[in-house]
C-alpha cells in the first residue's frame, strides 16, 4: 500500500486540502492519506490550539475511508523526518510518501534532516502558484528519482484568507471553501475572531 503523510497547520482545514488528498488517491498516486496537524509549539502567528484543528480535520474526512487523521505531532517537538519514521515503523510493509506543495519542496533544503527525507522516502509535490517544478527538482538532482509531481488542479484557497473572512463575518465567501460542519465548529467555538 502507498500511504501519503499530509502534514501542515490546517488552520483551518479547507476543501482544497480534502480535494488534494482525494485526487491523489483517485489518480493512483496513493492508496491512503493521513493528515498530521502540527503541534502547538509550531511557531506560526494565529495558530489555534491543535485540538481544534484535529477536530476540524475529523469533520473534513468524515465518511471517506481512505483518509485518516493522526495525533502524532500534537504533542509537539517533532520534525518531518521523525513523523515519516513513525509511520514507516507503524506500517513497515507499506511505502510512505511525504505530501507537500511545490513551495515547500523549494524550501526543503532548509529543513532539519531534509536529505534523510529525500533519501529514505518519496516526496509527492503538488504544484502551487504555477511553480516551475523542473527547476525546483534540479536543486535535488541527487534524489530526483524520489520526487514525484502530483498533477492536481489546485484551486486558490488560502487559510489566511479564510481566517480573515471569518473575522469579518463574510460567511457567503466561505460556503464553497469550508465544509459546513467545520464552519459550524468555527462559529460554535468562536475561533479566529481575535
Amino acid at each position: 500500500m502507498k500511504i501519503g503523510i499530509f502534514g501542515g497547520c490546517f488552520n483551518p482545514p479547507h476543501n482544497m486540502h480534502k480535494k488534494i488528498a482525494m485526487k491523489l488517491v483517485e489518480h493512483g498516486y496513493l492508496d491512503k492519506v493521513i493528515f498530521v496537524p502540527v503541534g502547538n509549539d509550531y511557531e506560526k502567528q494565529g495558530l489555534i490550539d491543535v485540538e481544534n484543528r484535529y477536530q476540524m480535520l475529523k469533520y473534513l474526512i468524515k465518511g471517506i475511508p481512505y483518509l485518516r487523521v493522526s495525533r502524532f505531532e500534537t504533542t509537539g517537538g517533532k520534525v518531518t523526518f521523525q513523523t515519516l519514521d513513525y509511520f514507516k515503523n507503524k506500517y513497515p510493509n507499506d511505502e510512505i510518501y511525504f505530501i507537500c506543495g511545490s513551495d515547500n519542496l523549494e524550501e526543503l533544503y532548509t529543513w532539519d534532516l531534509y536529505e534523510k527525507i529525500l533519501k529514505q522516502y518519496k516526496v509527492l509535490a503538488i504544484t502551487r502558484n504555477h511553480d516551475k517544478t523542473d527547476k525546483i527538482i534540479e536543486k535535488y538532482r541527487k534524489y530526483k528519482n524520489h520526487i514525484i509531481i502530483g498533477e492536481i488542479d489546485e484551486d486558490s484557497i488560502s487559510s489566511t484568507e479564510i481566517r480573515k473572512w471569518v473575522r469579518e463575518d463574510k460567511v457567503h465567501l466561505l460556503k464553497d471553501k469550508l465544509d459546513d460542519d467545520i464552519l459550524n465548529y468555527i462559529k460554535e467555538n468562536n475561533l479566529y475572531h481575535s
